[in-house]
């Protein structure tokens, strides 16, 4: 065959710079006058001379991809194996097509490749196969092109740019696979997702056991005896346009919900530990561990306590345990029936100042939380033991014998605590309000 006058030359002001087109990307015309394409750089009736060979290079491939690959031998004649031969024709041919016209319009040569990393077989990760694959049919492929390009008189400078061009072609079709590959695996990965957010909205709506164990399997997550509840508060505006948290697959999550809350088996607890990490930008408040079917209402106080946390009334920390702040939950539970016995239990004071009521519900809830002395009262609440023993004293008077009486100190406990809940909510949303109108 005659050489070709595009061999690029070296060592001179005019160097060709070759350029590498593909796949990957519509080929485009370069536009710099110096450059040409790898593929353009070739003559293009180095296609013809190989295009003969076609069939039996494809047996060759074929036989050599089964001895070496024993995974894709075992499904020879099956949907995989026809599969493997069309693969090795599409890609032979559609190599020699860009030998002959690098720009001509050939579809969408890329998707069979990108299509090849959808598939699964026996269990074996198809991309290990398919790179396998692509090595075995590159050599294969050269070994042949060398032998016929050396019969036809090819120069080797073009049999050198031909190899090259070869292994950037099977390099390409590599990162096609891979790319179907990641396609196919984001897809299942939403599909599962939905599964998921479905199967935490079926538990939480009470439906049959029956129904979450069905839903369960599909979304892939093992029901547990008992859950836990996690309900969580957005305190980032630009949080919900960040990436998805990266919690682990243990945990349902829905954080798009007029409820955003999370979902995990009480026997997962230690995953709690990771929330703080894996939530930037939400507060979250843990339920109680409860078995499935009352998973409402572990996520009623949840949402309970991290609505008392938006409040103020508990500490704004980035994880509340429901547990630990059972006192404060029952008391605020009601807010009237508190309201009525403070009102029956703290009777005695009605008709003091209000800073009078104010310094001795201060230190009758002290007395009786810890049942000190004076001396030590004082030291709690920072006062001279004198004014301790003054304010006991008053209160012996407001209240007569009735501080001997068990039920009655429950009462008035309770009412004060109540009422210190209250305080604090009404403080957390004065300062709210406060900075809402300095921000303004």
């Amino acid at each position: 065959m005659p050489e070709t006058d595009t061999e690029p030359t070296h060592g001179s002001s005019d160097q060709v710079m070759i350029a590498f087109d593909s796949m990957l990307s519509p080929p485009s015309v370069p536009r710099d006058p110096r450059s040409v394409t790898l593929w353009s750089a070739l003559p293009g009736n180095l296609a013809e001379v190989f295009r003969p060979g076609i069939p039996s290079l494809t047996d060759e491939i074929l036989r050599e991809i089964q001895r070496t690959i024993p995974a894709l031998a075992q499904d020879a004649s099956g949907i995989v194996g026809r599969s493997v031969i069309d693969g090795i024709q599409q890609a032979i041919a559609q190599f020699l097509d860009r030998l002959k016209d690098p720009y001509a319009q050939q579809g969408d040569r890329a998707q069979v490749f990108r299509d090849f990393g959808v598939r699964e077989l026996n269990g074996v990760p198809i991309l290990d196969l398919l790179q396998m694959a692509y090595r075995v049919g590159a050599r294969v492929a050269w070994r042949r092109m060398a032998q016929t390009g050396q019969r036809a008189g090819i120069p080797t400078q073009t049999l050198c740019l031909l190899a090259e061009a070869l292994f950037v072609y099977i390099d390409e079709l590599s990162a096609l696979s891979v790319e179907g590959h990641a396609t196919a695996q984001a897809r299942e990965a939403g599909v599962l997702e939905r599964r998921r957010r479905q199967l935490l909205e079926v538990i939480l709506s009470g439906r049959r056991p029956a129904e979450i164990t069905r839903l369960a399997k599909a979304a892939q997550w093992a029901v547990p005896e008992r859950v836990t509840l996690v309900a969580l508060r957005n305190t980032d505006a630009d949080v919900a346009e960040a990436p998805a948290p990266a919690l682990d697959r243990r945990i349902l999550v829905d954080l798009e919900g007029d409820a955003p809350c999370l979902l995990l088996a009480d026997t997962d607890r230690e995953l709690l530990e990771t929330l703080d990490d894996c939530l930037p930008g939400w507060r979250a408040a843990v339920g109680p561990a409860v078995p499935v079917a009352e998973a409402r209402e572990s996520l009623r106080w949840a949402l309970r306590t991290v609505s008392l946390v938006a409040q103020g009334v508990l500490p704004d920390r980035p994880v509340t345990l429901f547990d630990e702040h059972l006192s404060v939950l029952w008391l605020m539970n009601d807010p009237f029936l508190a309201s009525e016995v403070s009102k029956s239990a703290l009777a005695p004071m009605r008709d003091l100042t209000e800073g009078q009521r104010e310094r001795l519900s201060t230190t009758l809830l002290a007395w009786l939380e810890t049942r000190r002395s004076a001396p030590e009262i004082a030291r709690i609440l920072d006062v001279h033991p004198q004014t301790v023993r003054y304010r006991l004293r008053k209160l012996e008077q407001l209240f007569g014998g009735a501080l001997d009486d068990p039920d009655v100190r429950f009462d008035i406990e309770v009412a004060l605590r109540a009422q210190k809940v209250a305080a604090a909510r009404v403080a957390a949303q004065s300062k709210a309000g406060a900075l809402r109108r300095k921000s303004s």
